[in-house]
C-alpha cells in the first residue's frame, strides 16, 4: 500500500496536525519511460508554511486537499526509463508520498562517495546553496568584518556561520537555547552567541559582542531580533533577508521600527532573496561546498526524526525550534 499527505486545511496561526491529512491507496507501477520510487528522506522546512497560505508569493501556494511537495532524497525501485537504474538515490522536489511514479525530469542523481545521502538535502542541498549564495553573493563578506547570523542553529544558520569564518569574519549568532549556543562556538566556530529568549536586552548584547557595529547581517528571523541587529548596523552594511520565521504564524501584520532612517543613515543595502535567483549557479555552489566539505572546513548538523507518519509534526516542531540543523525526517 502507499500513504500520502495532503493539505488538509490552511493553517490559521500555527500549523496542527489536523491541517494535514493521509490517504492510502495502491501502490503504483512504473510505465514506458517513468521511474518508481520510494521515499528514504523527506525534507522539512519553514518556507513551506508560506505555501500552505492561498496568496501570491514567489512560488505557487498548495493546493488544498492535494499533496504536499518539499526536497526528498528517493531510491529507483523500479525503472522503465533508461537513464536510471534500480538502486539510485535521486533527489529533487517530490510529492510526501511513500511511493511515486515519475519521468525522471527535475532529479539529480547523488553521489553518496562525496557526503552521505542526507547532506544532499542539507550542505550539498538547498540550505547550503542558500547560505552560500545569500552570504557570498549579497553579503559580500570582507576579512575583518563582523557577521552576525539570526537563527544560528538552524539549517541555513550553521553554514552562513562557517562560510563567514572562511571568509575571516568575527561571527556572531543568535540562537534559542543555551544547548545551542554552546553547540555554534564549539562544533561551528561562532565567535560569540546570543541566547535570545534568556537575554533582557537584545540591542545592549549585540552591541557589546558587536562594538564597531555589524557590517553583515544574515537573517532568518526578522521580527525583534532583527529590529535589535539594525540598531546596531555598520555604514555600508549589508542586510541579507533569507527568512522571517518570527512572524510566518502571524495572522495580522506585525509593526516594528521603521527602517528606513536606518538605512538611509547608514548607507545600509538591504536585499531579500530566494535561492531559485541563483539557479543557473547551483553547480558551482556544490562544487565550492563539497570543496570545503572535503578539505574539513565546513560540517553540519542533522535533527533526524523517524517514521513517515510524522513529517507533519516534524514540520511543526521547526516553529518551536526543536531542530538543531536541517530538519529531515526518515521514512
Amino acid at each position: 500500500m502507499n500513504s500520502t499527505i495532503l493539505l488538509n486545511n490552511r493553517p490559521e496561526g500555527r500549523p496542527q496536525e489536523s491541517d494535514f491529512k493521509f490517504v492510502e491507496s495502491e501502490k503504483p507501477s512504473a510505465k514506458n519511460g517513468e521511474i518508481l520510487l520510494e521515499t528514504k528522506y523527506v525534507s522539512v522546512d519553514p518556507y513551506l508554511r508560506g505555501r500552505m497560505r492561498d496568496q501570491k508569493s514567489y512560488i505557487e501556494p498548495f493546493e488544498l486537499n492535494e499533496p504536499i511537495t518539499s526536497h526528498i532524497i528517493a531510491e529507483v525501485i523500479e525503472t522503465k526509463n533508461d537513464n536510471f537504474k534500480e538502486g539510485d538515490l535521486v533527489t529533487g522536489m517530490l510529492a510526501w508520498k511513500k511511493y511515486q511514479t515519475t519521468s525522471g525530469e527535475q532529479l539529480n542523481k547523488i553521489d553518496t562517495d562525496l557526503a552521505p545521502a542526507t547532506a544532499y538535502l542539507g550542505i550539498l542541498g538547498m540550505t547550503g546553496l542558500t547560505a552560500y549564495f545569500g552570504l557570498t553573493k549579497i553579503g559580500e563578506p570582507k576579512d575583518g568584518e563582523t557577521l552576525v547570523v539570526s537563527g544560528a542553529a538552524g539549517a541555513v544558520g550553521t553554514v552562513v556561520g562557517q562560510i563567514g569564518k572562511i571568509k575571516g569574519c568575527k561571527v556572531i549568532g543568535t540562537a534559542g537555547t543555551d544547548d545551542k549556543v554552546d553547540l555554534l562556538k564549539d562544533k561551528f566556530g561562532y565567535d560569540e552567541a546570543i541566547n535570545y529568549k534568556t537575554t533582557d536586552n537584545m540591542k545592549e548584547a549585540i552591541a557589546s559582542a558587536a562594538p564597531n557595529g555589524v557590517d553583515v547581517y544574515f537573517d532568518n528571523v526578522g521580527g525583534d531580533i532583527t529590529d535589535a541587529v539594525l540598531a546596531n548596523i555598520a555604514r555600508n552594511a549589508r542586510v541579507i533577508n533569507c527568512g522571517a520565521i518570527s512572524v510566518y504564524n502571524d495572522t495580522e501584520t506585525p509593526t516594528g521600527p521603521r527602517v528606513e532612517p536606518i538605512l538611509i543613515k547608514n548607507s545600509v543595502s538591504m536585499q531579500g532573496f530566494t535561492i531559485g535567483n541563483y539557479q543557473s549557479q547551483f553547480k558551482e555552489g556544490i562544487q565550492q561546498l563539497g570543496k570545503w566539505l572535503k578539505e574539513d572546513k565546513l560540517t553540519y548538523s542533522e535533527t533526524i526524526v523517524e517514521g513517515f507518519d510524522n513529517i507533519p509534526q516534524a514540520f511543526i516542531d521547526l516553529f518551536d525550534g526543536k531542530n538543531q540543523g536541517k530538519m529531515i525526517v526518515k521514512v
